[in-house]
């Protein structure tokens, strides 16, 4: 508790800092907890004689917004505004939620550290952010990846917005056609730099349409870093992504950064399946990846699109299959195609236009491939739907169409190494030589498996071992 003398000078002087000791008393803690400025306004005039000219020269508040927030309660919700009065008023920023939880650092590709912890801590934030009321950014935002940048505005207009999300654009058709590898650190790069820009001055409007721009574009981040193999890095960046998408208040833009945190978890789990026996916890990812995708299902529910719902919905269905769970997949898989037949891709948000037709059938036909046991007629539907969406696919979507020849070949490869399974299987190779991606290379190993198994196919083993040197030299 503070003296009297103390309490009745800091009005006096007002660089003299308010003693730590005043953030102490139960009732002002509570109140900052709350966001109730009033009381905090209130009890600085009552027990330190603090005027409203000395709140609005420590906050840089006008002299009508301190008469707003103690006279008529004005909330005080703005992300800029409450770090403006927890620094003025020397209010420790975690009293008002605003500390930022330390980052893990990056793992390099093939690490082998236990991920248990961190992707617990990072499910346990999706589904809290799922649930919590859209109040300006989270308590505990996730930090970005450290890095040096140059310079930032300090004052944001429609037209910066605009250009970062031009870049954004750009950088995700690249991502696309060539792979993350091709751009990563650059996305990475610049999704550190636009975290200056939301300390800088902007009004509301545009305040609330850069946090969009910020969070897609680290969105992009964690889906590029993904594709190289830096899973840390990209859990921390979707982490950061759904913390300033909360702020926004984009419940669509939440949902597909559930939809990608998810296929970093199955793809996760599929590595450990295939690498054999000895790894028991793929069916532990799988259910990770299925419960970020019903999380970003309640999002998508709640923002009215029906194309999200139609992704998330169809690589639910992905995620079932990969569990052995047959009726849920095909019931996720028909609402995914009622999702889609209702969708106005027109007017869906950038990030999730990728999802066409193309993309229907091949997640229809990867999760019907993809189980542990198809019946025959799966397997006839799903290399149909497979050779569909590889028919739709374009100079553009390089990427994606390696994805499914590779699904492709490994369905037909289950009927034994024949000449359709060897073609299919030789043209993926070929088509991710053009592509830097080590997610490509990762989803190439299941036809090293059927290569073990047929050692005497000279074809096969060309393939093969066309892989193993992708592999040594990516």
């Amino acid at each position: 508790m503070c003296d009297q003398e103390s309490m009745m000078n800091v009005d006096d002087n007002p660089k003299m800092p308010i003693a730590a000791e005043v953030w102490e008393r139960p009732d002002m803690r509570t109140a900052l907890a709350n966001h109730d400025f009033a009381t905090v306004y209130f009890l600085l005039h009552r027990q330190l004689k603090v005027s409203q000219r000395d709140i609005s020269r420590r906050t840089g508040q006008s002299g009508s917004e301190i008469y707003e927030i103690m006279k008529e309660g004005r909330q005080v919700n703005s992300y800029k505004l409450l770090i403006r009065i927890a620094d003025g008023l020397g209010i420790p920023r975690g009293y008002v939620g605003l500390a930022s939880d330390p980052l893990p650092k990056p793992s390099t590709p093939g690490s082998s550290d236990d991920e248990h912890h961190d992707i617990q801590a990072f499910l346990d934030y999706a589904a809290q952010l799922t649930v919590a009321p859209n109040d300006g950014l989270p308590a505990q935002a996730a930090a970005p990846p450290e890095l040096i940048t140059a310079p930032a505005p300090r004052h944001v207009g429609g037209s910066d917005v605009a250009q970062l999300v031009v870049m954004t654009a750009a950088m995700r058709r690249l991502d696309y056609q060539f792979g993350g590898g091709a751009y990563r650190d650059a996305v990475a790069a610049q999704a550190q730099w636009a975290e200056q820009l939301v300390h800088a001055q902007s009004d509301d409007n545009t305040e609330r349409a850069l946090l969009t721009a910020v969070a897609d574009l680290h969105n992009l981040a964690g889906w590029v870093s993904f594709d190289v193999g830096m899973h840390r890095a990209a859990r921390s960046h979707f982490r950061r992504a759904l913390a300033v998408a909360h702020g926004a208040d984009d419940p669509t833009l939440s949902a597909n950064i559930l939809y990608r945190a998810g296929r970093l978890h199955l793809h996760r789990g599929t590595q450990r399946v295939d690498r054999g026996p000895t790894e028991r916890n793929g069916p532990d990812y799988f259910r990770v990846a299925l419960r970020l995708f019903q999380l970003g299902q309640v999002q998508a529910q709640d923002a009215g699109c029906a194309l999200t719902s139609a992704v998330l919905c169809a690589n639910a269905g992905w995620a079932y299959a990969l569990l052995g769970e047959r009726q849920p997949m095909l019931r996720a898989l028909g609402r995914a195609e009622d999702e889609f037949a209702r969708a106005d891709p027109g007017r869906a948000p950038g990030w999730v236009r990728f999802f066409g037709e193309a993309d229907l059938s091949a997640s229809q036909g990867v999760a019907l491939t993809a189980q542990p046991t198809p019946t025959p007629d799966d397997l006839r539907i799903g290399i149909a739907r497979l050779g569909d969406a590889i028919g739709r696919r374009g100079a553009d979507s390089q990427r994606s169409r390696c994805f499914e020849l590779t699904a492709l070949a490994v369905a037909h490869l289950q009927d034994g190494p024949n000449e359709i399974a060897i073609h299919t299987a030789r043209i993926a190779v070929e088509t991710a030589q053009m592509v830097r991606s080590s997610r490509i290379i990762d989803r190439l190993t299941p036809i090293l498996r059927y290569a073990h198994k047929h050692p005497k196919n000279s074809d096969l083993q060309q393939v093969a071992n066309d892989i193993r040197f992708m592999r040594q030299t990516t």
